[in-house]
């Protein structure tokens, strides 16, 4: 189970650091939006992106609550991440997304249609606390 207090906490902040990990251990960090759903992180990100190829090579993740530039102002919780091909799940995640950010993600959204990158999308699901944690 993941650690309550832990998405808690996350719960009230807008953005999460995403750390991601490169083969040779090295971490990359990003902020990103993110919605909670049943227990597990939700993050929305371009499917071309870096973040998403670093979680295909190594399922690693951490995550720590963050500003809009990425300034970490909390604790890094390990875990681990996988890339939504479920469309039900997807459309639950989109829609956790939507609520917790409104207009901004309608707008995302939007430009993302504009711009032909929707289709491009992947979403992506973060277990984090005890049970993101993959034994060594």
């Amino acid at each position: 189970m993941p650690e309550p207090r832990a998405l808690k906490k996350l719960s009230k902040e807008a953005y999460i650091s995403l750390a991601t990990f490169r083969r040779n251990g090295k971490a990359v960090q990003t902020p990103v939006w993110f919605a909670i759903l049943g227990g597990k992180l939700y993050v929305v990100t371009d499917g071309t992106s870096a973040k998403v190829k670093r979680i295909r090579a190594t399922k690693r993740v951490r995550v720590a609550p963050c500003n809009v530039w990425g300034g970490v102002s909390g604790q890094w919780i390990d875990g681990t991440g996988r890339i939504l091909k479920e469309k039900g799940l997807i459309e639950r995640a989109h829609a956790a997304l939507c609520e917790k950010y409104g207009w901004q993600m309608g707008l995302l959204d939007t430009v993302s249609r504009v711009f032909g990158r929707i289709g491009r999308r992947a979403y992506l699901e973060l277990s984090v606390g005890a049970a993101g944690v993959a034994p060594e």
